[in-house]
């Protein structure tokens, strides 16, 4: 049998069964941490959908804490639900098209906070100009559970690249 390193999930897995079998307080927490963490993934899937939806600005600044923050180095920052909402609004004139693919979630989970990384790759059309662009970056993200929901609380992008379809990032990783 070849030697397979042990995930994170697995241990935890297997530790919520060692605790079904023995009995223990500690099991209602790692439960909740499991939850928590999945619902923190939906959320970060609904966040995606809604902006391959032609940006809903109403849907994802729903998904936002009145005092949240969204930044970007290359398109702003972002204060507050209704400021959020606002940039949305414009973003299909920004990008006519987008596939947000989020990979590699790094999530951790304290209490009612959580903060997660995530890989981002945009394969996406600029509107000016009409170009297709790749785009690449790293989301880095706090989360606060507000009445029993998970929210972003503060969102930031961090860009690896960003280059035309035709020229690729071999040469510049940013046109």
């Amino acid at each position: 049998m070849a030697w397979r390193p042990e995930t994170t999930a697995r241990r935890t897995w297997r530790k919520t069964i060692d605790l079904i079998r023995h009995g223990s307080n500690e099991l209602s927490a790692d439960l909740q941490v499991l939850e928590d963490a999945e619902a923190i993934r939906n959320l970060k899937a609904r966040y995606a959908a809604l902006c391959d939806n032609q940006y809903d600005a109403d849907g994802i600044a729903s998904l936002f804490t009145e005092d949240a923050v969204w930044e970007s180095p290359a398109l702003g920052r972002f204060e507050g639900r209704k400021a959020i909402r606002s940039f949305f609004r414009g973003a299909s004139s920004i990008f006519s098209f987008a596939i947000h693919y989020s990979l590699n979630g790094q999530i951790e989970v304290e209490g009612d906070i959580a903060r997660a990384r995530w890989y981002l790759f945009m394969p996406c059309t600029v509107a000016a100009g009409n170009k297709a662009v790749w785009r690449a970056g790293i989301d880095h993200e706090t989360y606060a559970r507000v009445d029993g929901t998970w929210m972003f609380r503060h969102k930031r992008s961090e860009p690896l690249m960003s280059v035309p379809f035709e020229t690729g990032w071999a040469k510049t990783r940013f046109a």
